[in-house]
């Protein structure tokens, strides 16, 4: 749980407050983890108060959180590939773990949960299977709502690198859902006739 302390201006603490949610999506996005997408909100929030008298938020503090996240799991990435890999000896939980509690509700299946879902759910798994610099300029762009010029001043890029990204990734995007799409046709095909 994040407090903060009385201070002069309450303008950080507010920018922080009214982005969490999405610094968490983004941080979900880079991660593909929800421990280590809190984790890494939970780091930026750190950075960001220690920063406040930082003059980059008075101009835009979205951009700024979001810049202080993605330079925070840069950070964490480069540490974990050069330390030690640990690997977790033992059982598996007996219980099921979170995950059971969820699995057994019957008033929301998962299968339900998926058939409401399917279009959404198809597009979230071609995102997430783009390459890491194109998910990103994606979550960026139309999850988080930046313009051009934003995800550049976040990405520390130039305008045009983050629209030619955005096009290659519009066009691997295209091609990953027509794939999918011919194979969940044809499989639908051979189960009608086999």
């Amino acid at each position: 749980m994040i407090r903060f302390r009385k201070t002069r201006s309450g303008s950080g603490e507010h920018a922080i407050l009214e982005n969490l949610s999405a610094l968490y999506g983004f941080a979900m996005s880079l991660s593909r983890n929800p421990t280590d997408a809190e984790d890494l909100v939970q780091e930026a929030c750190f950075r960001a108060i220690k920063g406040m008298s930082h003059t980059a938020i008075k101009s835009d503090p979205k951009v700024w959180l979001f810049t202080i996240l993605r330079n925070v799991w840069i950070n964490e990435w480069r540490r974990r590939a050069n330390g030690p890999e640990f690997i977790l000896l033992g059982k598996p939980r007996a219980d099921g773990g979170p995950l059971q509690q969820w699995f057994s509700d019957e008033r929301e299946r998962p299968e339900d949960h998926f058939e409401r879902n399917v279009a959404s759910g198809k597009i979230r798994l071609a995102i997430a299977g783009l390459p890491e610099m194109f998910r990103e300029v994606v979550v960026l762009r139309y999850f988080e709502g930046f313009s051009y010029r934003q995800i550049a001043s976040i990405l520390g890029c130039p305008a045009g690198t983050v629209m030619s990204r955005l096009s290659r990734a519009r066009a691997e995007l295209r091609n990953i859902l027509d794939e999918k799409n011919s194979s969940l046709v044809a499989l639908r095909r051979k189960r009608r006739n086999g």
